[in-house]
Parts: structure tokens; C-alpha cells; sequence
């Protein structure tokens, strides 16, 4: 049977949007979204630790079998330094950051925070790549930052969220490191394909956080549980393999602040699974502020004021 292949290319980009992008960044939001209750479930157990080196190994353990197709990646002198700084943001210093953070604060919170990923991006896009920003996202910005304090004063120490304030902090510091990881993939993906650099983000992972777990004070595991394994089971494929596959992939088609937007479903989605599975709830003021960040995310959406610069496309590659 012969496939279509320029019809369904142009069904797939009917009307300027990319639908293959769009279909890979809503399935890697909803992964994403999924690994704050996994994360808390398997911490709980493991430790933040353990719990990021395991599903590191497995991700760097499937991603070896797929070495012999990186041989056509078009590195150019200095790619290491920018490919390096990359993944110290993520996963290295992210992962720290949010593993520590999920010992202190609610996955529905944790979530909540996400929220400001995309107006975080925006505005490092603007700075770095030329995209030009709007009066409306600077005032998301303020809005939805303004939200997130809101958010965290009014939380309260619970047996899961011992000390919500510093969790919700650290988490904040994470989305600053997935800030800069994402503005540095958005360039080095005109050259590299998605999963070369997520199997660079994993590999630099595993050497990063191997002597942490030597560290004093950091647990080990002493016995098996199902429910903590499997959840880091599903992080270590399900999310650092899958979910940044088809997060790289979707943000190498379309521009960076756009590519972020998808970030939104995250909090909504995690709320919905905090309260399905771990049984969280947030205090009538904290949904409050938790729409009050929505609110400030999405007023600041819509088209952003083309760049200077002619945008480059990268069309996909037939090996993914």
C-alpha cells in the first residue's frame, strides 16, 4: 500500500499549525504531569536521590541501544559547552532542585508553580532569541508570579508538605534550570536531533548525580516496594525517555514561547491526579491562587510579535 506522504504532511500542518507538534507536546504535558505523583510516591520510599539516579540508569540503559543512529548529528566546535550547560539545567540541577522540593511541598503545589514555566521561557526567549514580547505577557508575568506567593503564604504544614514555603521555592528554582535548559535546546535543535539530545541530558544525569548518592545523609534503599518501583519504572521510560523525546521533538518545529505553552496542562492535570491518587486537597484561598496563576499564564497567550531574525525550520527527520 502507498502512503500518501505529502497529503498527510499537509494534513498535518493544515492551517500553519503543526499537529504532529502539537499531538507530541499535549502527550509529553500529560506524562509530565503524571511524574509529580509518581516523584512523591516513589520519594517517599527511596529518598529524592536514589529516586532521580534510578530512572536516570534506565533511561541511559534503553537509550545505549540507540547509539549507531547518532552518527549523522552535525556537531560544530563549541557544541559541548552549550550541550553541557544544557543538561546541568536539566536534569542535573532541576532534579536536585524538584527532588528536594517534593519532600517539602504537595505534587498539587509543585504543580501549580509549573504554571510559570512558559512566561519564564517567553521572557528568557525574548532576552537570548529576539522573540519579541507583548505588553499582556509581562503583565501574565506580574499576574501569575504574583499568584505563586499567594499560593505559598497561605500554605500550611501538613504530614505530606512539611515546609510548603521552602518546597515551593526550590521548586520555583527548578523551573529556573528547565528555563535554561529549554532556551539552550531551542538552539542546539537546529543541529541535533530530539533524542540524541535527551539521551545527552540522561548520560550527563547519571554522572552528575552517582557520587551524590555517597554523600552523608543520603538514603539508600534497604527493601523492595511495588508501588515505588514501578513509579520510577514510569519515570525513567515513561517520562525522562518518552516525555522529553516528544517534548524536544514538538519544541524543534515550533518556537520556544509557543513550544511552552503546552507547560499549562501541567498544573491543571497534576491537581486532578494529586486528588485522584494521593488524596491532596488545596484550601478554598489556595484555588483562589492557583487561578489567579492561570489566569496570568493564559491572558499573556496569543501570537507573539514575529522576531527580527528569519525563523529556521527544521523538518523532521526521517530516522525518527
Amino acid at each position: 500500500m502507498c502512503i500518501p506522504w505529502n497529503r498527510l504532511r499537509g494534513y498535518l500542518q493544515l492551517g500553519g499549525v503543526d499537529r504532529l507538534a502539537t499531538g507530541a507536546l499535549v502527550l509529553a504535558t500529560v506524562l509530565w504531569a503524571g511524574s509529580f505523583i509518581a516523584m512523591k510516591l516513589a520519594i517517599d520510599v527511596y529518598g529524592p536521590m536514589f529516586v532521580v539516579f534510578a530512572r536516570l540508569v534506565l533511561a541511559s540503559g534503553c537509550l545505549l541501544l540507540l547509539v549507531g543512529r547518532f552518527k549523522s548529528e552535525r556537531y560544530q566546535r563549541g557544541d559541548w559547552k552549550l550541550l553541557l550547560f544544557m543538561a546541568l539545567c536539566e536534569p542535573c540541577l532541576y532534579f536536585v532542585c524538584e527532588g528536594l522540593a517534593l519532600t517539602y511541598t504537595s505534587a498539587s503545589q509543585a504543580g501549580m508553580i509549573v504554571a510559570l514555566l512558559p512566561l519564564m521561557v517567553a521572557v528568557s526567549a525574548w532576552v537570548v532569541l529576539k522573540e519579541r514580547l507583548r505588553p499582556k505577557t509581562w503583565f501574565g508575568f506580574l499576574l501569575a508570579i504574583s499568584g505563586v506567593i499567594w499560593l505559598t503564604l497561605l500554605s500550611e504544614s501538613t504530614e505530606s508538605a512539611p515546609n510548603p514555603m521552602l518546597g515551593n521555592f526550590l521548586e520555583f528554582l527548578a523551573m529556573c534550570c528547565a528555563t535554561g535548559s529549554m532556551i539552550a535546546l531551542k538552539k542546539l535543535c537546529t543541529r541535533f536531533s530530539p533524542l540524541f539530545l535527551t539521551t545527552v541530558q540522561a548520560f550527563v544525569g547519571c554522572i552528575f548525580f552517582l557520587p551524590i548518592l555517597f554523600f552523608p545523609g543520603t538514603p539508600l534503599p534497604d527493601s523492595f516496594h511495588l508501588g515505588a518501583v514501578l513509579s520510577i519504572l514510569y519515570l525513567g521510560i515513561g517520562v525522562t525517555i518518552v516525555a522529553y523525546w516528544l517534548y524536544n521533538f514538538g519544541i524543534s518545529r515550533i518556537p520556544a514561547g509557543q513550544a511552552s505553552i503546552f507547560v499549562n496542562l501541567i498544573p491543571v492535570i497534576t491537581l486532578f491526579l494529586g486528588w485522584l491518587i494521593l488524596g491532596e486537597r488545596l484550601v478554598p484561598l489556595q484555588y483562589a491562587a492557583s487561578l489567579l496563576v492561570l489566569a496570568g499564564v493564559f491572558l499573556s497567550q496569543g501570537s507573539q510579535t514575529p522576531p527580527r531574525s528569519v525563523p529556521v525550520t527544521v523538518k523532521p527527520r526521517p530516522r525518527q
